[in-house]
């Protein structure tokens, strides 16, 4: 709730001293996690909860205490077993076993489709990784279109779908194995290209370190690399991206 909008609701009776209070708070304490209640108030995204290594006990109180402040969920990296349990609990989630999530539906509406993100990937093993960039992204109000098994094996397959992705405000790229195509990709567009390696590949991968290098030492330029099978990682950062040009295009319509 916005600043404004609490004082008016104490003002007129809607709130009463507590409940006021209690919006106010930036956290919400469970013992054994601590909830980021402002997050989206300050970086316009909200708290995404990293569901590996948590009990389903854990995950159950931390989905009710969002709930009991209307904030959106997102679960990642979630085991089926809890999940199943946890939509008896909470029917209205979805469980979205192909990348491993459970959410709510998708924390924000796509106002604009005009500014996307195109996220690749190379072969259909990176699949699992992929999908969980562009659903973040979606999660967090971007359009995305998805442009899958493009990689430098069939580069003639890329080259198919390269003028529907210079029109995209960012692109992510998704790859294991060598790990070539993000440099490739970043030769090619006037975009920022934010590269995932993956630990898909044979030995010599070393799950995933070798493509994380291939990409770091990247000669095209414009590439920003985040961590290995970082699907969420490099959604998020696509998505603040293309929220950012919504502001400025805001602004700049706001000043005419």
């Amino acid at each position: 709730m916005e600043p404004e909008q609490l004082i008016d609701d104490l003002l007129s009776g809607k709130l009463n001293k507590k409940e006021a209070l209690d919006e106010l708070k930036s956290t919400a304490n469970l013992g054994f996690a601590r909830l980021d209640l402002h997050r989206e108030k300050r970086t316009g995204f909200p708290e995404v909860v990293f569901g590996a290594g948590k009990s389903f006990s854990q995950l159950k109180a931390i989905i009710q205490s969002l709930k009991e402040k209307n904030k959106p969920i997102l679960i990642t990296r979630i085991v089926k077993k809890s999940a199943t349990g946890l939509l008896k609990s909470f029917p209205d989630l979805s469980y979205h076993k192909d990348v491993d999530i459970l959410a709510s539906d998708l924390g924000k509406t796509v106002e604009d489709q005009q500014l996307f993100i195109s996220v690749i990937s190379a072969g259909t093993s990176d699949f699992k990784t992929a999908e969980e960039a562009a659903f973040t992204a979606e999660f967090m109000g971007t359009a995305v279109k998805r442009f899958y098994d493009v990689g430098v094996a069939g580069i003639h397959r890329l080259f198919n779908e390269i003028e529907m992705i210079k029109k995209s405000s960012v692109i992510v790229v998704v790859a294991g194995m060598d790990g070539v195509l993000p440099s490739i990709v970043g030769g090619l567009v006037d975009k920022p290209v934010i590269a995932i390696p993956t630990s898909i590949g044979y030995g010599a991968n070393f799950n995933g370190l070798a493509p994380l290098l291939t990409m770091l030492n990247a000669c095209s330029s414009g590439i920003t690399v985040v961590n290995i099978d970082n699907g969420f990682g490099g959604g998020f950062a696509a998505a603040q991206i293309v929220r950012n040009m919504k502001l400025q295009i805001k602004c700049i319509k706001s000043e005419k």
